[in-house]
C-alpha cells in the first residue's frame, strides 16, 4: 500500500492516509519509549471513507444475503469464510471488528473502495435524466459488492421465486450443513459458506432439508460443473460480457436474470443490467422510448442497483 508520509491527529489519535483509496487508518494505541513510535495492531480497525458507503442500502439492495443489521446499529457481514462486524460511526467514519492488515486484505476490496461512486454518479446530467440523477442521489452508498462468483451463483440460484427472507433461510441452512463452522470476532459461532466439493458431496435429500425445492437440482449441477471445470468462473471475471452471460446460462436452472446478477455482483461486470419485476416497471414507465445504455457504459450495473432500490424504496 502507499501511504502518505505525514500522519494526521485529532482527538489524541494517530492516523495514516491511504492516498489511492481515501481511506484513513487509525492508530489508537502507540508506543513512545525509547524515543521509537511503534504502532500496535487494535482489535478493530478504524476508517475514514470519503466516497458514498451506506451500510444499510448495501444490505438493502438485493445483491448480498448475509449482512445482518443488529440491535447496536452495526451490521455482522459474512463474505466466504470470513466475517466482521461493520459499525457507521458518522461523519464518513467506519469501524470494522478486524485488524488494519485484514481489512485491507479483504474489506476494502469486497467494499470497492478502490472505486470513487461519486464520480460515476456524475455521469448522469439532471436536466437530460432527471430520473436517474434522483435515483443516484437518493440512493447514493449503494456500491457494488465485490463478493465470490460461487457464493454469488449458488445464492442466485436459489432466489428464484423465493422472497428475500427465504433466501436467507436456505442459505444459512446450507451453510450449517456444509460449510466450516468458525468463530467470530465476538466469540459468536458462525459458518462459512461451502466450497463446490462440500456442496456436490450433499445427497437430495440434505439440499431439500436447506428449503431449496425444485432448485436443489440447479444447485447440485452447478457444484459438478465447477468441479469438473465446466466452468471457470474465476476465468469469467475477465471475460466480456456475451461470454460470460454464456457459459452461466448454460449452466442447467441458469437462466438470463441469475446470469446478469452473477455477472454483476459475482464477476463485477458493472454494465451488467439485471432485469426483474422492479426493473421491467423502472424501464415502462421512466423509459418508454429506451433506456440510454450507451450514455451509461461501463456503470449501467451500478445505476441499475440505484434505480431498483429507488422503486423499491417508494420514493
Amino acid at each position: 500500500m502507499r501511504w502518505q508520509s505525514a500522519f494526521l491527529i485529532e482527538a489524541g489519535n494517530w492516523y495514516l492516509f491511504h492516498v489511492s483509496s481515501g481511506c484513513i487508518y487509525n492508530y489508537s494505541s502507540m508506543d513512545n519509549s525509547d524515543n521509537n513510535v511503534n504502532m500496535l495492531q487494535c482489535e478493530s480497525a478504524n476508517v475514514f471513507v470519503r466516497d458514498d458507503l451506506d451500510f444499510e442500502k448495501i444490505a438493502r439492495s438485493g445483491q448480498c444475503f448475509r449482512w445482518e443489521s443488529l440491535p447496536d446499529g452495526s451490521y455482522k457481514v459474512i463474505f466466504g469464510n470470513n466475517c466482521v462486524y461493520a459499525e457507521d460511526l458518522g461523519e464518513g467514519r467506519f469501524q470494522f471488528s478486524c485488524t488494519d492488515a485484514e481489512f485491507d486484505e479483504t474489506w476494502y476490496d469486497y467494499l470497492d473502495l478502490g472505486t470513487d461512486y461519486s464520480e460515476i454518479r456524475s455521469m448522469v446530467d439532471s436536466e437530460v435524466d432527471p430520473f436517474l440523477w434522483r435515483a443516484s442521489e437518493c440512493q447514493k452508498g449503494i456500491r457494488i459488492l465485490r463478493q465470490d462468483p460461487w457464493e454469488t451463483l449458488v445464492s442466485f440460484i436459489i432466489s428464484q421465486n423465493k422472497n428475500i427472507p427465504a433466501i436467507r433461510r436456505s442459505i444459512e441452512a446450507l451453510c450449517s450443513v456444509a460449510g466450516e463452522q468458525l468463530t467470530d470476532a465476538r466469540g459468536f459461532p458462525y459458518f462459512g459458506f461451502p466450497n463446490p466439493g462440500a456442496v456436490a458431496a450433499l445427497s437430495q435429500d440434505q439440499l431439500l432439508q436447506c428449503g431449496l425445492g425444485y432448485r436443489w437440482k440447479y444447485v447440485s449441477a452447478a457444484a459438478n460443473a465447477v468441479l469438473e471445470c465446466e466452468i471457470d468462473l474465476e476465468q469469467l471475471k475477465h471475460a466480456d460480457e456475451k461470454t460470460a452471460l454464456d457459459a452461466l446460462t448454460g449452466l442447467y436452472g441458469v437462466g438470463v436474470k441469475v446470469a446478469s446478477c452473477v455477472a454483476l455482483f459475482g464477476l463485477h461486470h458493472t454494465d451488467a443490467f439485471p432485469i426483474d419485476v422492479w426493473m421491467k416497471r423502472v424501464l415502462e414507465n421512466e423509459y418508454p422510448h429506451g433506456y440510454p445504455f450507451e450514455a451509461y457504459r461501463p456503470y449501467n450495473g451500478v445505476f441499475q442497483q440505484y434505480m431498483f432500490a429507488h422503486y423499491r424504496s417508494g420514493s
